[in-house]
């Protein structure tokens, strides 16, 4: 079984306009940096759209048809002061949502199905993991990895999904939704004080199923390293996950822009590796990654590399 890459050209498309850091150019990017030899085996599959009812796993009707009507024919539309949407908007975030659930799919399916993966990255956009319940926020507007992490146990049967986000940014969404079900487990290391303003220790969910290990302005690989040792990988042994989701946003490197901590392609590798581990022991290998932060196009895309490279090799 191979790596399973999930995405689609309209993911591109989505485009919130001129001079905003959430750019077709970031999966142009990455795209490209995946078109050398090392990740010729790739299993490429066009992510589908999620259906209505997959998205409500996460989201009421009403939020979704309200939000899904304000696609424009033209032009763009803010959702608030960071988050705006063209006439691709919709379809992009139905195709990003639907490459998770498709990515449970497959690496559920294993070795005894031909669609099977043995893990799956998902390069899509919009990313999700600020998209609360009933709220599109922070360039977000489905919750992508929640909805997939919903999926894994409403089609699959699955008791106990974590989601790992080692996005710069705390995923506010992911861990509202998950708040009140002890057998979803989030947890995070992000840089705070930083937007959105959440994520602090004290912050345990229903049943301490949510776990957060911030990290001050200029942490680097020994700060971050330390929290996932200490805090974040410890959590997810004891929770013993029957699969593991990535919110994969690469927005800590040390080039990037939008926050301050100092991290490198390589701390991105030893996490993914350490979560590799990780799910092998308790998943057998299971792992669904996406696509969340990282507006340096450079440190994004030989992030995204490094992180595949780990996976291609668990």
């Amino acid at each position: 079984m191979r790596t399973a890459l999930f995405t689609h050209p309209i993911c591109i498309d989505h485009d919130p306009g001129p001079g905003h850091p959430e750019s077709p150019d970031r999966l142009r990017a990455i795209m490209r940096a995946l078109e050398t030899e090392e990740f010729a085996l790739l299993d490429r599959r066009e992510a589908p759209e999620a259906t209505v009812d997959q998205i409500l796993l996460a989201h009421p009707r009403a939020h979704v048809d309200r939000l899904l009507q304000l696609v424009p024919d033209e032009g763009l539309i803010d959702i608030d002061m960071d988050t705006a949407i063209n006439p691709a908007s919709g379809q992009a975030a139905l195709r990003a949502a639907g490459a998770v659930c498709a990515a449970v799919d497959a690496v559920m399916a294993g070795s005894d199905d031909p669609e099977g993966a043995r893990n799956a990255f998902c390069a899509v956009r919009p990313p999700g993991h600020h998209a609360e319940t009933a709220r599109a926020m922070g360039f977000c507007l489905f919750n992508s990895v929640a909805i997939g992490a919903l999926h894994a146990r409403q089609a699959h049967g699955l008791g106990r999904v974590a989601v790992v986000d080692f996005d710069v940014h705390h995923g506010n969404g992911t861990q509202e939704i998950f708040w009140q079900t002890p057998e979803l487990l989030y947890a995070s290391t992000h840089q705070l004080p930083l937007y959105p303003g959440t994520g602090a220790v004290t912050e345990r969910g229903c049943a301490g199923n949510v776990v957060n290990a911030p990290l001050p302005p200029m942490a680097g690989s020994p700060e971050f390293r330390q929290a996932m040792t200490t805090q974040i990988l410890p959590a997810i042994d004891a929770f013993k996950p029957e699969m593991i989701l990535i919110s994969a946003g690469f927005d800590g490197h040390t080039l990037d822009p939008m926050a301050g901590l100092d991290l490198t392609d390589g701390d991105f590798a030893w996490a993914t590796e350490k979560l590799a581990t990780l799910a092998a022991a308790h998943c057998r290998g299971r792992i669904v990654s996406a696509l969340e932060g990282g507006y340096n196009l450079m440190a994004l895309a030989g992030s995204t590399a490094a992180h595949l490279r780990v996976l291609m090799a668990s």
